[in-house]
């Protein structure tokens, strides 16, 4: 089998599972967009999946994502940078990403705001939510999101496209993607434009999917077993 084969069964595999995942959530799969999490492959991967018909790449490595997404300024596609993400980094990363998903913190979001402006972009910034207590995996507390989501949507050359949480290691992520669901309602009341909703992954975008889930980060469903990445 090819490698354009493989990937186009296991992508038919993935919208099906979406498109099931919306017929029990009583939702049209036209809501739920899939971001195709590249990390570890390569931009010969990146272009089967375009000519597929994926639109929505996402890498959380800015060493490995500048290249990769220079290599393929042809396609058609929005990037995501879905991983953390430190201030010395955020230069780089805005001169590619379309939309950051893993905003935790003030200062973060303002360090965006200026390199954003400086390069003449605007960038869909993200409220990462932390599910859990686990500082490693970043997020920002419940009740911090308000106020970060105030910065964020006051911020030149960023605008605020809702929330992004990861489910917690150990629990039901349907629980905790109900909590997620609870906070992007308490978001859009305050910022109605903020709908996005980014959770899910290949082992619980269903949980995510049937608590309003509009973008599933998907990545070894789509593209096999990882090869781990050397620093």
């Amino acid at each position: 089998m090819t490698r354009k084969a493989e990937i186009g069964e296991r992508l038919g595999e993935v919208e099906e599972r979406i498109a099931q995942a919306c017929r029990a959530a009583g939702r049209d799969p036209a809501e739920v967009t899939l971001i195709a999490i590249t990390k570890t492959y390569p931009a010969d991967d990146v272009r089967i999946l375009a000519e597929l018909g994926v639109r929505d790449v996402g890498e959380n490595r800015d060493q490995e994502a500048a290249g990769k997404a220079a290599e393929c300024a042809d396609l058609p596609l929005t990037w995501h940078f879905v991983g953390q993400l430190q201030t010395n980094k955020v230069r780089s990363v805005v001169g590619y990403a379309d939309v950051i998903h893993s905003v935790d913190r003030e200062r973060l979001a303002r360090a965006i705001s200026k390199e954003a402006v400086r390069a003449g972009r605007e960038v869909t910034c993200l409220v990462q939510v932390a599910l859990d207590d686990d500082p490693e995996r970043g997020g920002a507390l419940a009740a911090d999101v308000p106020a970060l989501a105030d910065v964020i949507a006051a911020a030149e050359n960023v605008r605020l496209g809702g929330v992004m949480a990861v489910a917690p290691l150990g629990e039901d992520p349907g629980k905790a993607f109900g909590r997620l669901r609870e906070i992007a309602l308490a978001l859009q009341s305050r910022h109605p434009g903020a709908v996005m909703v980014s959770a899910g992954m290949s082992g619980d975008l269903s949980e995510a999917v049937a608590n309003g889930a509009t973008h599933v980060r998907v990545g070894t469903a789509l593209l096999g077993r990882r090869k781990p990445f050397v620093r």
